[in-house]
């Protein structure tokens, strides 16, 4: 039996780490959540301090290029914009006007649009290291990175409603308080409690993070089966599989975009919640 040939990083098999084919009397090395793992490239894991690892070094790098990109962009604005200017300012609106405007209204929305353009593009950037050569790792698919992400969110909307309507309206506004309920009143405000103050966070997380962490997946499987029917009559599969590859990348180049565009909607939708009378 040929055992698979591993990088010196156990936690990482990877299709081009091994030299396991089809008919070689091995075994498929299928991805799993060791492919999530990663070794620290500073440091240790081992709780006794601080370290840090590629996804981490991703998340750097990608606020690096966003803030750049925005930065080069309007740095020295011009009347008759540039490519890159030109480029950024289309981005800008469509956060802005697609998204906020339409949520929020362009008089009460104006002041979130920072916000919402700054988590649209780094949710984006986080994502897009999924197809980039060397990268090939989405961000979003650690499950902390959302959480921060839908956390700060959280305290935005909590914050808001407390400025706006004070404890009470607060409270009413959370339970989804109407009177003209009657005897289900007590039970339906329990359950808008529950789904507002606990549910809401959790699931505006793990609706990117699934997301990512399924395409991520099915990235991996396709790679690494293509390499490892790459032998004998298995290539013709081997070319099946490598299709599939392109198709999903193409793919999940779509859903980084939906799911960056999902995250904003939610968020500004939140915020809306946040500012609505409520008697």
């Amino acid at each position: 039996m040929k055992e698979p040939a591993v990088s010196a990083d156990p936690t990482q098999v990877l299709a081009f780490e091994t030299d396991c084919h089809l008919f070689d009397g091995c075994g498929f090395p299928a991805p799993g959540l060791h492919s999530f793992l990663f070794e620290p490239l500073w440091g240790n894991a081992d709780g006794n301090g601080l370290y840090f690892n590629k996804p981490m070094l991703l998340a750097l790098l990608g606020s690096i290029i966003v803030v750049g990109f925005f930065w080069a962009a309007f740095a020295k604005p011009k009347l008759v914009p540039g490519k890159l200017q030109m480029i950024a300012e289309a981005g800008y609106d469509f956060v802005r006007t697609g998204i906020v405007y339409q949520t929020l209204g362009k008089r009460e929305g104006e002041k979130y649009v920072p916000l919402a353009v700054s988590l649209f593009f780094f949710v984006w950037m986080m994502n897009l290291w999924s197809i980039i050569p060397v990268a090939a790792f989405p961000v979003t698919s650690i499950i902390a990175y959302p959480l921060v992400l839908a956390l700060i969110v959280y305290v935005t909307w909590v914050s808001l409603t407390f400025k706006r309507h004070g404890f009470v309206g607060f409270f009413k506004n959370v339970t989804g308080y109407d009177k003209s309920l009657g005897a289900v009143l007590p039970l339906s405000m329990t359950i808008e409690f529950f789904s507002n103050l606990l549910v809401r966070p959790f699931t505006h997380a793990v609706r990117l993070f699934a997301n990512m962490f399924a395409g991520h997946t099915l990235l991996l499987l396709f790679t690494i089966a293509s390499w490892y029917m790459l032998n004998g009559i298995g290539i013709a599969y081997s070319a099946v599989s490598f299709g599939m590859v392109l198709v999903m990348t193409l793919f999940e180049l779509f859903i980084q975009a939906v799911q960056a565009y999902v995250f904003v909607l939610l968020t500004c939708t939140y915020i809306q919640g946040a500012l609505a009378e409520h008697h």
